[in-house]
């Protein structure tokens, strides 16, 4: 058997769970004295309950970053130059702590989005995630995750959509999708 090691794990997918899916993990690491960062890439000002349940466990044990405006213009349109900033600026601080020793686990919430979005770049992303501590483990989540990232990852899951309550006119519910 081997020495324990940080694993890179990558939750992608159009089906929903990637975040709840990492958000679990986050927990049962903190549930065994795991030290615990989440930065978030698009999520903003929007209020989660995430944020409330990882006050409860305290900052020493899980820290819950928001760093985005809560939704990137793509498509036709340019991306804004403020969520550029914005995403440079979460990856940076992402990538700091995940070098620092403070942490056992870091979550890049929706980094798999702006990396296909060409908001980061991809290979520097992977790259980073191969130099970070032995020990750290690393959870990316997010639609079309990059293939490098992929064939990179020690654990990939991707989630598939069978059935969504909103294809029936069912809305967001709070403690379920919030």
């Amino acid at each position: 058997m081997s020495e324990p090691r940080g694993l890179l794990i990558v939750y992608t997918g159009s089906g929903k769970g990637k975040t709840t899916c990492a958000l679990g993990t986050a927990f049962r690491a903190v549930g065994q004295g795991l030290r615990v960062l989440i930065v978030q890439f698009i999520k903003g000002s929007w209020h989660y309950g995430e944020l409330d349940a990882a006050k409860m466990l305290g900052d020493d044990k899980m820290e819950i970053r928001p760093m985005g405006r809560g939704f990137v213009k793509v498509g036709g349109a340019e991306t804004d130059p403020e969520d550029l900033r914005l995403c440079q600026e979460a990856w940076e601080f992402g990538r700091s702590q995940m070098q620092s020793g403070r942490y056992d686990l870091v979550v890049f919430d929706e980094i798999n989005y702006v990396t296909s979005y060409h908001m980061l770049d991809a290979e520097k992303v992977v790259a980073a995630f191969a130099g970070r501590p032995e020990r750290v483990h690393v959870i990316c989540t997010g639609r079309s995750a990059h293939p490098s990232l992929v064939e990179a990852a020690d654990l990939v899951t991707e989630m598939r959509e069978v059935k969504h309550p909103y294809t029936k006119g069912i809305l967001a519910q709070r403690g379920i999708d919030y």
